[in-house]
């Protein structure tokens, strides 16, 4: 079975690496073509060069060679770019010689979009939303949990290639539901990112040093796994790699918000955390690791 991997960002290079590692023969395409070959060359130096990995020039090459085909996008407008036009993977798929295929959207994206491409789809081509939970560390050792907006039915051929870059995989029966279920889980990540930093704003106002803070809560009852996997950018984000910034966080929360207002769902909580992103964004920090929300707190606190 061949792959095609679009989008080589923090967490598409992990999982495509993961992927041909796998076994599987990837043709991969990113915007910046560098990304592209750098990683190819690095999978044939581990891999062998018997291995394909082969780099497209557009996203409707990766689908005129793919039997399946993973897209790990930043939001709706470049999936939509990377789907849609003479050069996108739709027109790719008409293309192909290939009966049936799949198109996996692995990135955050809103309900609607998971919609308008189930329905702008060429015929013998399934879209599933199949958005992951984790951090890139997650991504790297092929641990991330896998939501599927589809049933078990349709998604039992796929399982090879989930089980290689997750360690779990949940189908949630209908189209979309899977990018809800994301946005759900991600409302309740960045909400607990704001909770994490108002606390050792707090502690660190009464005179407690952030390591001590730190310790207490994450052998607290508030533990949960992203506090201890995130330790050392709470602690001293400047000094760590960034893995998802202030920018995406807003993002996320803002789609969160309209579908919210579109099913008439109260989420005064997502509210607040979207507008400490909004302002942490404004003040400079949207490139940042969402963990600079402890240095914005703190700030604000003093």
């Amino acid at each position: 079975m061949i792959v095609g991997f679009l989008g080589l960002g923090r967490m598409g290079q992990h999982m495509a690496c993961n992927l041909a590692r796998a076994g599987f023969e990837l043709v991969v395409w990113n915007r910046s073509q560098d990304k592209a070959q750098a990683l190819a060359a690095e999978l044939a130096a581990e891999l062998g060069p018997e291995r394909r990995i082969d780099v497209a020039k557009t996203p409707r090459a990766v689908a005129q060679a793919a039997d399946v085909v993973v897209t790990m996008l930043a939001d709706d407008a470049a999936s939509e770019a990377v789907h849609m036009g003479d050069e996108g993977l739709f027109a790719g798929s008409t293309d192909s010689a290939s009966k049936e295929k799949w198109l996996l959207e692995m990135g955050t994206m809103s309900p609607a979009h998971i919609q308008a491409l189930v329905e702008a789809a060429p015929a013998g081509v399934s879209v599933i939303d199949a958005p992951v939970s984790g951090a890139t560390q997650a991504a790297q050792a092929a641990q991330l949990l896998i939501m599927a907006g589809c049933s078990q039915q349709l998604a039992q051929p796929l399982a090879p290639i989930f089980d290689a870059m997750g360690k779990q995989t949940i189908c949630l029966g209908a189209p979309g539901t899977a990018a809800v279920m994301k946005l759900a889980v991600n409302s309740l990540i960045h909400g607990l990112n704001q909770t994490l930093a108002e606390a050792l704003a707090l502690a660190q106002a009464a005179g407690i040093q952030p390591e001590a803070a730190f310790d207490v809560i994450e052998a607290s009852a508030a533990a949960a796994p992203m506090i201890s996997y995130r330790r050392a950018l709470y602690l001293d984000e400047a000094a760590q790699d960034v893995t998802f910034t202030v920018a995406l966080a807003r993002k996320d929360m803002a789609v969160t918000a309209e579908l919210a207002q579109s099913l008439g769902c109260s989420m005064p909580q997502g509210q607040v955390t979207l507008q400490q992103l909004l302002d942490a964004e404004a003040q400079g920090y949207g490139a940042r690791d969402m963990a600079s929300i402890v240095a914005y707190m703190r700030e604000k606190t003093a």
